[in-house]
């Protein structure tokens, strides 16, 4: 049976979404197509072809996610929030502890360089994009900051969003709920000292 064109642009919305969701709770490595099929309510042969291999797939899916977080930002960033208000978000409890809806940096940043090309391509473009969103900060906190003023704006947004990634990160895989608030807290005071 022939499946429509607007049809197919739905299943693979559907396979997306569920994908983007998946990988940032359970890793790339721990879902597989059975489930990746299931969630989406569609069947293997609809995944193979709209995407032809589960990398390809992951590849887009973490684009996906990738522009759902940068359009957050933007959104913000239009709506005048400053590095402040972005980190208290990005290293915020209720953002470490909904991962399926997070930041897919974060997510999947330890599975990244065991991927093929597609998926490290995706996450290259995902790290570069938010470390320029944040240079436009940048500028703001070097006058306010020596430790950033021996740096560009770009170096510093990168070392911006390495902090903020590495500290989600690890808040999520410690076993002590203390230590993953402090390490959210002090991150977030260490990145927007003045």
């Amino acid at each position: 049976m022939r499946v429509s064109k607007e049809q197919a642009a739905d299943n693979r919305a559907r396979i997306l979404t569920a994908t983007a969701r998946m990988i940032r709770e359970s890793g790339i490595g721990g879902v597989g197509v059975d489930a990746l099929t299931k969630a989406a309510g569609l069947t293997h042969g609809s995944l193979y072809s709209q995407f032809g291999s589960k990398d390809r797939l992951v590849a887009e899916a973490l684009a996906l996610a990738m522009d759902a977080s940068a359009d957050k930002t933007r959104k913000e960033l239009a709506e005048g929030g400053t590095l402040a208000t972005i980190v208290a978000r990005y290293l915020s409890p209720s953002h470490r502890d909904a991962p399926g809806g997070g930041c897919a940096i974060a997510a999947i940043g330890p599975e990244a360089a065991r991927q093929g090309e597609g998926i490290r391509a995706a996450f290259t473009r995902g790290i570069r994009g938010f470390a320029d969103r944040l240079t436009g900060l940048m500028p703001r906190q070097q006058a306010q900051s020596t430790r950033r003023q021996a740096q560009s704006p770009e170096d510093a947004a990168l070392a911006t969003v390495a902090g903020l990634v590495g500290a989600l990160i690890l808040a999520r895989a410690v076993d002590d709920p203390a230590l993953s608030d402090r390490i959210l807290a002090a991150t977030a005071r260490s990145l927007t000292a003045e």
